[in-house]
């Protein structure tokens, strides 16, 4: 759980912001005690294995419906929690995966907007793909039923992502995953999609085979799913949502260890947000658990989910990308000042390159080249009396705190178009990459114009989405 002082550092100020090319003092607290001893002591926070019959498991969803709405809470699981049969947990391995997918990440990121939005197309791979059996894939799961009778299934979450679906039998090629695959041919409610139809027109990729509807979807890491779309019923809590589009996956492979498949809330109409629409008013709002806690974050959907207080900025659209849910940045502050980088660095240009995406997929923050460098050096000025440790992986500002219990660190804020200032919590920027004391700043450049805030730095904030104003909200709340 967050200690006191860390849920102190989750500061919302509303107060007017100065020109983004001047340093000016940023009117909240500069420096914060970090307890280095917990952060080391998480690590060995060893996952669970899941129930041998996942039927019996039970996740405590709730739901209501206010006047027609809904008003819908999941329990979001981090997947570090969930111990895989055959895959023995080694953080070593977890780090290196998580790093090596986040990477592929970004690159895909980039690749579709860069590429007008368009995603990979599947091609017939074989069978020597690069697998993430060891490792997993995906950061935050939630637990929903498929199909009538349900059958219970854990689910990446991906805001990036614009389609839900699931392995399905038969399967040509699946993945391992924690629950029994998805038998359509035990769900009464399961019903193919004809090639002609509306729904099969709004799938990318899309193809026709003996009249049904096929999808596909290649993503970054190489990971990939292939199949037909249907209509079915998705179960949360108690509740029954009928006649949701899926893929059924029936060639699926790559890193998606433990889950059963992936369930997309991007800002297209065929993601889970966008086929719910008036039912949940475009609203969602989700709680990132933070790693190495026995707590859980939360999902919620319905315009009574949405909080009151929160710092509310107005959401960006890039119409080459609809799935990706921009935002206004104008500036980042160390230690109380504003680092000097002028706010073009965060806009989208004309050509739809550049900006600032949120993404549940992509762990680590990425920054342009310039305002990483100016961002990164400033932290150094601040932290010259901590030792440092050669670079890990992508993170080129780490140190060495073997022995220390706590230390002095500054504040970290984004600036927010609108004149919000977010400061996050020392956790999610300063993390520990091995037991050993090495902790890295956690923010890398990125290879292109574009910034991704990314989960790291959103765990434990209360994010809120009321897409049907155009608004993405921060705080009041943390989990």
């Amino acid at each position: 759980m967050f200690l006191p002082f860390l849920a102190l550092a989750i500061l919302l100020i509303f107060s007017p912001t100065t020109n983004a090319t001047t340093s000016s003092e940023i009117k909240n607290s500069t420096h914060e005690i970090f307890n280095v001893k917990e952060s080391i002591a998480q690590l060995d926070t060893k996952p669970q294995t899941p129930f041998e019959n996942q039927e019996e498991f039970h996740v405590d969803n709730e739901i209501e419906q206010e006047n027609g709405n809904w008003k819908l809470k999941l329990k979001l699981i981090h997947r570090d929690k969930l111990q895989i049969p055959h895959f023995p947990y080694n953080n070593n391995k977890v780090f290196e995966g998580r790093i090596n997918r986040d990477l592929k990440r970004v690159s895909s990121i980039i690749h579709r907007i860069e590429n007008g939005g368009v995603n990979y197309r599947v091609e017939e791979f074989g069978s020597d793909l690069i697998s993430g059996m060891d490792q997993g894939s995906g950061e935050y799961f939630v637990r929903i039923g498929v199909g009538s009778p349900a059958k219970n299934q854990y689910m990446v979450l991906d805001s990036g992502s614009d389609i839900v679906w699931v392995q399905c039998q038969p399967c040509t090629q699946c993945y391992h995953q924690s629950d029994p695959v998805f038998d359509p041919s035990l769900s009464v409610s399961f019903t193919g999609v004809p090639c002609g139809s509306s729904v099969c027109d709004r799938v990318e990729n899309s193809g026709c085979h003996s009249g049904r509807c096929k999808y596909e979807v290649m993503y970054g890491d190489g990971s990939y799913t292939k199949g037909t779309m249907a209509i079915e019923t998705l179960t949360f809590g108690h509740t029954m949502v009928k006649n949701v589009a899926i893929g059924c996956g029936h060639r699926n492979s790559g890193m998606f260890t433990a889950a059963a498949g992936l369930l997309g809330l991007g800002g297209g109409s065929m993601s889970l947000v966008g086929q719910l629409g008036g039912q949940t008013g475009g609203a969602f709002s989700y709680c990132l658990v933070s790693r190495g806690t026995d707590s859980t974050g939360s999902l919620e959907f319905g315009r009574g989910v949405l909080p009151v207080g929160a710092a509310w900025v107005p959401l960006i659209r890039n119409p080459l990308t609809p799935s990706f849910y921009y935002i206004g940045l104008s500036g980042l502050g160390v230690g109380g000042v504003r680092v000097p980088i002028s706010e073009d660095v965060f806009k989208i240009t004309e050509l739809g390159d550049g900006g600032v995406v949120m993404d549940t997929g992509t762990a680590v923050t990425r920054l342009p080249s310039e305002a990483y460098v100016a961002f990164r050096d400033a932290f150094i000025v601040e932290t010259v009396s901590l030792p440092r440790a050669p670079a890990v992986s992508i993170f080129d500002t780490c140190y060495d705190l073997d022995g220390f219990v706590t230390v002095r660190v500054p504040t970290v804020s984004f600036f927010l178009s609108g004149g919000q200032i977010l400061t996050l919590p020392a956790r999610n920027f300063l993390i520990p990459v091995n037991d050993k004391g090495t902790f890295c700043f956690a923010f890398a450049p990125s290879p292109s114009k574009l910034s991704i805030i990314g989960n790291i730095q959103q765990e434990g904030i209360q994010i809120s989405f009321d897409g049907a104003n155009g608004f993405v909200g921060f705080g009041p709340n943390i989990c």
